[in-house]
């Protein structure tokens, strides 16, 4: 569903708190290593580097490996420790973190490597490449237990552990829904919503919903657990969507875009289904003909209008009858859009307040991840710089008052069940 893009001014921006660079060629993706100051990145220049912070505050490679040909994407498990890495000779390898030893190199695909996953409960390698392949090998021996053939080149791919189900996002816009077994899979469904590839996909676990970004400039949020078919369209951003991440504590969805843009989303609101555009051969307001209708132009005498939907109530208008704009936020609509005349009218200004905040970046984002126990957001760039930022002061400080909301709630209770007035309990809460 195609919209009118404006720009809107920028807020609050992360606060930067390093930037690592030093990299021959394009960083394809890189992770925060959790509880520790360290960062792994895989790089076009065939590299694998463990970068830690020094005293300086700066980061050092500390772990330095060179692979045999460039590496396509890449996945960290901080409870094994162990990298999952592709390449773009088809070959996924599995690494151990301090040494960067291969553990295990397996030939997946006839093409280039597009995500791979290593998942520990099933022992499970998980790739997609350009050969338009899905397929899962054991992380042990490195046999091969499925394969599953997509109808267009791969670039998404996310894994339920509870259900076993594989979501599979490709060039043709289109998602997935695989059941794997040991040593095969069933096709549950999909889904097609996006006009281009799907660039990028999150899975939500607890609320079941899944996030799909797309080269339309569009993000959707599928309710899987709702079991519905709800689907939420999410419009942001004025390039293509990078890179999809969700922060549970505060329900918060990051988005960026290869522009720079990233914007934060609140996903702690009742959002609504954009509807259905409806045809129409006529202005479903003022009934004046469009310009196909040439039966009601020449019985009328008139010319023949454009036809425009408006984003609100999807009806068929024609220019005059949808003259202003107005944001839509709780349908996704963050800019202002078109909308027929009746609807602006019946839009109120609490139903424009923004649920979403956006920020730029200062480079071209090629791959983005949130670390959620401090709140840092790592992206890198064409720029060939990998910059790591506080994610926003909203969502750290949204974590925090959550924290700190359930600590005051479980001190209050306590000084209860003991018998403590309010004055005590109040002075309990000063402190904490």
């Amino acid at each position: 569903m195609a919209a009118e893009i404006h720009q809107r001014p920028q807020t609050r921006k992360p606060v930067l708190l390093n930037k690592i660079e030093g990299f021959q060629d394009v960083v394809n993706t890189a992770v925060i290593i959790p509880k520790e100051d360290g960062v792994i990145s895989v790089s076009q220049d065939r590299t694998i580097r463990v970068w830690l912070k020094r005293d300086s505050g700066q980061y050092w490679p500390s772990v330095f490996h060179t692979m045999p040909v460039a590496c396509s994407c890449m996945s960290f498990n901080p409870e094994t420790r162990r990298i999952s890495v592709g390449l773009e000779n088809g070959t996924c390898s599995l690494c151990a973190l301090l040494i960067v030893s291969c553990l295990l190199f397996v030939l997946a695909h006839q093409g280039g490597v597009t995500v791979v996953l290593f998942v520990l409960e099933m022992e499970w390698i998980l790739s997609t490449g350009q050969d338009k392949s899905f397929t899962w090998h054991c992380s042990e021996s490195g046999q091969q237990l499925g394969t599953y053939r997509t109808t267009a080149w791969v670039s998404g791919l996310q894994f339920d552990v509870e259900t076993r189900h594989a979501f599979v996002g490709d060039h043709s816009g289109q998602v997935t829904i695989l059941k794997l077994e040991q040593d095969n899979c069933s096709l549950v469904t999909t889904f097609k919503g996006h006009t281009g590839n799907v660039t990028a996909l999150c899975w939500d676990p607890v609320q079941r919903v899944l996030f799909s970004g797309s080269s339309d400039h569009s993000i959707i949020m599928w309710d899987i657990g709702g079991r519905k078919g709800t689907a939420i369209e999410l419009q942001g951003h004025n390039d293509k969507v990078q890179g999809l991440c969700y922060a549970p504590h505060t329900r918060q969805l990051i988005s960026c875009g290869s522009d720079g843009g990233i914007v934060i989303w609140n996903m702690d609101v009742t959002r609504q289904e954009t509807p259905e555009w409806l045809d129409s051969d006529s202005c479903q307001k003022c009934e004046q003909p469009f310009f196909w209708n040439f039966k009601q132009m020449w019985d009328s005498k008139k010319i023949g209008l454009r036809q425009h939907h408006c984003r609100k109530c999807g009806q068929a208008v024609c220019g005059k009858c949808s003259s202003k704009r107005s944001t839509i936020p709780l349908m996704g609509f963050e800019f202002e859009v078109r909308v027929c005349d009746s609807c602006h009218d019946s839009i109120t200004d609490e139903e424009r307040a923004p649920t979403a905040t956006f920020h730029d970046s200062k480079h071209s984002i090629i791959h983005m991840q949130y670390e959620p126990t401090r709140g840092w957001l790592l992206t890198s760039g064409t720029d060939k710089i990998i910059r790591v930022s506080t994610c926003s002061h909203s969502v750290v400080s949204a974590l925090f008052a959550k924290e700190t909301e359930l600590a005051l709630i479980s001190v209050v209770c306590l000084h209860s069940a003991m018998g403590h007035d309010s004055s005590g309990i109040m002075r309990i809460l000063c402190i904490v």
